[in-house]
């Protein structure tokens, strides 16, 4: 944690973890695509292979002023490790190391085989990462059958709540063209900002569906809307908003494009109707991720288990939340879940995480190992 691996840079993490998986005895494959880091570390080589998965680099810690503590300099205060990456997911990484190492002293040669895939690129563009080590390992037919994400997904205890899915995520670039003018002089001007009010109420008072089985609903949000020209009275002639999807398998990413086609453009067709002015837009649109999911099996079984021995808890499985490197995964055939810390202050100022909750995770980590590979 003390290693500012803001993404895409790693700034020696994996390293410390390779030097840790070495002295385990496993081989080491150093796989740098682009200006991305990753690795994929192996012990054995029988089936079935148990994967853990996650990732080195951090958000920017955002402003320096606000933290009781600086972000890249850890620090313990009444029982809380605070610092970027505490939860997202530096505290995960230690976890699973340290429950391998138990696992090992105790069971120095599994039923099958033991590996990490760990990239510097998920808080990222999210190309040159995961996306690409799999391939690697599909293209010469290397198999996982299980799965764990380090992902913080305990909402309030660690261990409540156990990820097989995510949403897919869309998003997409509006840029909607007027004209730009004096504002004494509206009439020889076309201001998109008042085009856009009712198709923005439409957008966002959309229902897209219902859901699906263990799918929330799809949602739509705006994320960036930008327009003006930086002075008082002007009239601007262009405005950009940005937006996104995170949708459910109960709809197509070409139906959500087709829908928001629709409704731009009866929102300009209604405005040209009402006040005579016509405005052109383009749409763009860039797919972050497909839906996936893990019926429950083997993994979340295991996964349940192990909480219920080390914490009591009945976790429960969930679909929540943003994406993940697991929509990288999923389609080869894995089980996939995500199990971790709690996620109540990821990407925040002052992002901290529970000693004990450390430990325990590590533990359940072990308990899973122990049900799957002993």
């Amino acid at each position: 944690m003390r290693r500012p691996s803001i993404t895409p840079e790693d700034a020696g993490c994996q390293e410390l973890l390779i030097s840790r998986l070495q002295a385990l005895g496993f081989q080491i494959e150093r796989l740098r695509f682009g200006v991305v880091d990753n690795f994929w570390a192996r012990l054995g080589d029988q089936e079935p292979l148990f994967v853990f998965a996650g990732h080195t680099d951090v958000v920017p810690p955002g402003p320096l002023d606000q933290w009781s503590s600086p972000p890249f300099a850890p620090e313990i205060r009444e029982d809380f490790l605070y610092g970027r990456g505490a939860a997202d997911m530096k505290g995960s990484l230690a976890a699973m190391v340290t429950a391998c190492e138990r696992f090992l002293s105790d069971h120095p040669q599994p039923r099958g085989s033991l590996a990490f895939l760990i990239t510097s690129d998920e808080e990222g563009p999210a190309t040159e990462g995961t996306a690409k080590v799999v391939e690697r390992l599909e293209a010469r037919n290397e198999k996982m059958r299980w799965c764990l994400v380090g992902e913080p997904s305990s909402v309030r205890q660690i261990g409540d709540t156990i990820k097989n899915g995510r949403r897919g995520s869309l998003n997409g670039r509006l840029l909607l063209r007027g004209t730009q003018g004096h504002v004494a002089y509206p009439h020889l001007a076309q201001n998109p900002i008042h085009a856009i009010g009712a198709i923005l109420t439409t957008l966002t008072d959309e229902i897209w569906d219902q859901g699906y089985e263990c799918f929330p609903p799809t949602s739509f949000q705006i994320s960036n809307l930008q327009s003006g020209a930086g002075a008082v009275n002007i009239i601007p002639g262009e405005l950009e908003m940005r937006f996104n999807f995170r949708f459910s398998p109960a709809v197509t990413v070409e139906q959500l494009q087709e829908r928001t086609r629709l409704i731009i453009e009866t929102g300009l067709l209604n405005e040209e109707v009402k006040t005579g002015q016509v405005f052109q837009y383009t749409l763009d649109w860039s797919l972050s991720g497909m839906p996936f999911f893990t019926p429950p099996g083997e993994l979340s079984a295991a996964a349940i288990q192990a909480i219920r021995a080390e914490t009591g808890l009945d976790a429960q499985l969930s679909t929540s939340g943003g994406t993940s490197d697991g929509r990288f995964i999923a389609p080869t055939g894995a089980q996939v879940i995500e199990l971790g810390p709690l996620n109540a202050t990821i990407h925040q100022v002052n992002e901290q995480v529970a000693l004990a909750d450390l430990e325990t995770l590590s533990r359940i980590y072990q308990t899973i190992l122990n049900q799957l590979l002993a």
